[in-house]
């Protein structure tokens, strides 16, 4: 590939990421119980817990206070929990509820059905072939800031 044909192909690759980050921004939410935020933190505290707010923050690169009303929000709709430090720190760490996983599941069991639509006739080898370029691209990614992102091991 000359450099004229990979400035072309990173070039419509960028332009393919914004449209999908609007498709996904834009869909149809009926039936989802979660903002984007409580989505992101639930998914996160489900594959990695207890965590702390500084941890939290580390994680998504964001303020401590900006995670702090984050996470206030969820502690008001019963979503998360404090709770002591399994590792004997001083500061609380928080934890998903029951109530938050399963909500969690629910909106994760919405979005994979609407994923499905769009893929409903793709062959078995694109749809693995997708999965696989997205997950090196993300992992590319996460190489570039120095944090791997913790993933939940597959079934299949």
């Amino acid at each position: 590939m000359t450099v004229s044909d990979r400035d072309a192909a990173t070039t419509e690759i960028e332009n393919e990421l914004t449209l999908l980050s609007r498709y996904h921004v834009h869909a149809k939410r009926a039936g989802f119980q979660l903002d984007r935020s409580a989505y992101l933190l639930l998914g996160r505290l489900e594959l990695e817990h207890p965590l702390s707010l500084k941890q939290l923050a580390e994680a998504f690169r964001l303020d401590i206070s900006t995670i702090n009303r984050q996470i206030g929000a969820l502690l008001r709709l019963g979503l998360v929990e404090r709770v002591l430090d399994p590792d004997g720190g001083i500061a609380r760490k928080i934890e998903a509820t029951a109530l938050g996983l399963e909500q969690l599941h629910a909106d994760r069991t919405l979005g994979r059905v609407g994923v499905e639509r769009v893929v409903a006739e793709w062959s078995d080898h694109d749809l693995g072939e997708l999965c696989r370029l997205l997950t090196m691209f993300n992992g590319g990614i996460e190489g570039l800031e120095g944090s791997a992102w913790p993933r939940a091991r597959r079934t299949r």
